[in-house]
């Protein structure tokens, strides 16, 4: 496993274990801390959508020689004509 991926793990498993201690040591009402965790997560997900999709399509990337979701649209047209 590749120690990105190793942090990455870590990160998951301790970022809902501290939101709970914070919740039970600083008496923050639960339904504050989800709202608010829900109010981060959309743009979060949406930064790491965004950067996953952007590396699929870059010519540099390493991930470039491997087949895009639209080069078979490609080859269904180009055939039709």
């Amino acid at each position: 496993m590749k120690k990105s991926h190793m942090l990455i793990m870590i990160l998951c498993c301790l970022i809902p274990i501290v939101g709970l201690a914070a919740v039970y040591i600083f008496k923050l009402p639960l339904n504050a801390v989800v709202f608010g965790a829900m109010i981060l997560f959309c743009p979060i997900a949406m930064f790491f959508m965004m950067k996953s999709m952007l590396q699929d399509h870059n010519p540099g990337s390493p991930t470039a020689s491997s087949p895009s979701c639209h080069s078979e649209t490609t080859e269904v047209v180009a055939k039709e004509k």
